[in-house]
């Protein structure tokens, strides 16, 4: 057993195989100190409080694990029907040196189960017995791989749970869904499923309807999943809808309910999510008197909003001019981090962001937004919790109060486009997959914050690009918030909160804790220069 640092806050344990990794998943259950254990093909990704134990502490624990069971149990058993007529399904057999028939036959055959969970809430990665089953990836990944499609890729199967872009070779699809929040569990593959594909004997319904809303709700059902309501809905004599709620006039390029996140899911493939930045959500909380991980709005840009009803707001994380505006069209100007009154009619407009990127807007209460696994988070790559909010939105106001309330916010140093903000970093898991002067590189050259950054992960640029001295393709594997991780073009991607669970670049570093929230202030345009932790070589 090799374990390998992944962050400031989690161990990467090497396993000898697939069933292995498996069965010391399941002997870590209930290790004091542990927060969340993410398998991968032959690795698992454990994730410790600090508080309440150490790196090196923990590490003794893992590396004194002793396996009872030879294999890992069978939980149940799910029948997946499959149409084989995928677009990769000639490709995909001939790279295996059968022909088509003999792959769905032996596909048909073979006893199957799901090893792990990842990349998105529902997708299992599914393994059999039959070494047939190792396939490369394609050399070009689909921008969009439809719902329902079932694909091969190394000695896995594994069935997208939703339209999303996937290198996988697609030799089929299913009408099963994979991934239903009202189900229990939501996940038809669950890690131990045992699976068995079937022929499907008619023709599998169109891929829409993986999408669409269940059969028993409606128009004001699906409108929860976006956790607000229409402006005309429910209206009071004035047009308003009846309590006190927030509205959207004017939406920002992304403006979303956060709040402390989702985390404990790894296991059905569900990060944690939650707000990009932390420490504004704490703080704008704390100063309205809300519980800490209350939801909040979180803002990419500027906005407008609406009050309904009486009530005390807050603005953090970026920023910019802030303006309130009353029903009488008289304005004036907000503070930032200053807890400020409001009353019906007003319209709270954000200007773009001077410093950092996200605003962060807290309102007494809370916001009364739909939940989804406890969480009222969106994540944007899964899919889970409220919609992005547009004009019109109107999401009512909670009673998320904790009574006291802490009016003085620490002043940050967020960063403006242009600017070099360093980051501090742990080396690892995967450093050894690069050259000596790569991870010179790293540490020495600025990297620049493209606009083709999201909640997903912050795309950067170098001037040299960091060199592997290892090829080919990693077995898939747990990443965490802040991993640094190369593509094949050796421009680095940080993760931030909707990154997927596991993935198949290596990883060459991961920020430290501390530093998540400065990261997810950072403009296109600032510049980078990562620094390793003190204390590690």
């Amino acid at each position: 057993m090799r374990i390998l640092t992944a962050s400031d806050r989690s161990l990467l344990v090497e396993a000898a195989d697939l069933d292995e990794a498996m069965r010391l998943n399941l002997a870590w259950d209930g290790v004091p100190g542990i927060v969340e254990r993410i398998p991968g093909a032959r690795t698992v990704l454990v994730r410790f409080d600090p508080v309440r134990t150490s790196a090196a502490a923990l590490a003794a624990v893992l590396e004194g694990t002793e396996l009872d069971a030879e294999h890992v149990p069978h939980t149940r058993e799910v029948a997946v029907p499959v149409r084989y007529d995928g677009e990769d399904l000639t490709e995909a057999a001939g790279l295996l040196g059968v022909s088509a028939e003999e792959l769905v036959n032996r596909h048909l055959a073979a006893d199957w189960q799901v090893a792990f969970s990842g990349f998105a809430p529902g997708f299992g990665y599914i393994v059999s017995s039959d070494p047939l089953f190792d396939v490369p990836r394609r050399s070009s990944p689909r921008t969009r791989v439809p719902a329902g499609s079932v694909a091969l890729a190394g000695q896995f199967t594994g069935v997208y749970p939703r339209e999303s872009p996937g290198g996988w070779q697609l030799i089929g699809r299913t009408d099963a869904v994979m991934w239903d929040i009202d189900r229990d569990p939501p996940a038809l593959l669950a890690p131990g499923t045992s699976v068995r594909f079937e022929r499907a004997d008619r023709d599998v319904i169109s891929l829409s309807a993986h999408s669409a809303p269940s059969e028993n709700r409606d128009d004001t059902d699906d409108r929860r999943r976006v956790g607000a309501r229409r402006a005309d809905d429910t209206p009071d004599g004035l047009g308003f809808p009846a309590g006190a709620a927030v509205e959207v006039i004017r939406p920002s390029m992304q403006l979303l309910v956060q709040d402390a996140g989702r985390p404990g899911h790894a296991a059905l493939g569900v990060s944690a999510s939650g707000a990009a930045d932390r420490t504004a959500m704490r703080d704008a909380n704390r100063a309205v008197g809300n519980q800490p991980g209350a939801a909040v709005l979180e803002s990419v840009g500027g906005a407008t909003l609406r009050f309904h009803g009486d009530g005390v707001a807050v603005v953090t994380g970026a920023e910019g001019d802030l303006t309130l505006t009353d029903a009488n069209r008289i304005a004036r100007n907000i503070p930032h981090a200053t807890p400020f009154a409001t009353v019906a009619g007003d319209e709270l407009a954000l200007g773009h962001p001077t410093r950092g990127l996200r605003y962060v807007i807290g309102i007494r209460g809370g916001l009364a937004a739909a939940s989804a696994l406890g969480s009222r988070a969106a994540d944007t790559l899964a899919g889970l919790g409220p919609d992005a909010l547009a004009a019109g939105d109107v999401i009512a106001i909670g009673n998320a109060v904790a009574g006291a309330v802490d009016p003085l916010v620490q002043p940050r140093e967020l960063p403006a486009s242009g600017d070099l903000v360093e980051l501090d970093i742990t080396l690892g898991p995967r450093d050894d997959w690069f050259t000596a002067s790569a991870l010179q590189t790293l540490t020495t050259q600025e990297w620049l914050v493209t606009p083709r950054s999201d909640r997903v992960g912050i795309r950067l640029h170098g001037g040299v690009p960091l060199e592997r001295a290892t090829q080919g393709e990693l077995p898939s594997e747990g990443a965490v918030t802040g991993a640094i991780q190369v593509p094949a073009d050796g421009q680095p991607v940080l993760f931030l909160p909707d990154h997927p669970l596991t993935g198949g670049y290596p990883i060459i570093g991961a920020l430290t804790d501390r530093c998540l929230d400065l990261a997810a202030q950072l403009p296109p345009g600032a510049r980078i220069r990562f620094r390793i932790e003190e204390g590690q070589s």
